[in-house]
């Protein structure tokens, strides 16, 4: 046993209990399948949609139709990469711990965002230094 637990990590050694890794593991297969029926959904939709001819005003909104597929494709493929990532960190034995403090994510955080790889401090860290190097 690894010792007293707090919220789905042990105390002691700072590692993410099984109970909250199947759920996270779970909600990150879930989101994936819901992420790739909404890729081809939107792909099919798409296909569909008459993409020549027409005035100039027809043309145009075709290719704001298209702006709009290509980025929320664009969208939807870096979301389904962090849980490509998240779930590759759990197969390493690294998924919970923060990329910017090394310390455990908070269980709750990775219960709301289970691809997550900073825990609120990390992403305090983050946003700093994004505001900093912004100037």
């Amino acid at each position: 046993m690894d010792g007293p637990k707090q919220g789905g990590m042990c105390m002691r050694t700072g590692r993410i209990n099984e109970a909250l890794l199947r759920e996270c593991r779970e909600k990150l297969l879930r989101a994936k399948r819901d992420i790739l029926n909404r890729v081809r959904d939107a792909r099919r939709e798409f296909e569909t949609l008459d993409k020549v001819g027409g005035d100039e005003a027809d043309q145009t909104m075709s290719i704001m139709r298209e702006n709009e597929y290509l980025s929320s494709q664009e969208r939807l493929q870096i979301q389904l990469l962090e849980i490509e990532f998240a779930l590759a960190r759990m197969e390493q034995g690294r998924y919970g711990i923060c990329e910017e403090t090394e310390e455990p994510i908070e269980a709750e955080r990775l219960r709301a965002l289970p691809w997550t790889r900073v825990s609120i401090e990390g992403a305090e860290i983050r946003e700093a230094m994004s505001k900093r190097f912004a100037r």
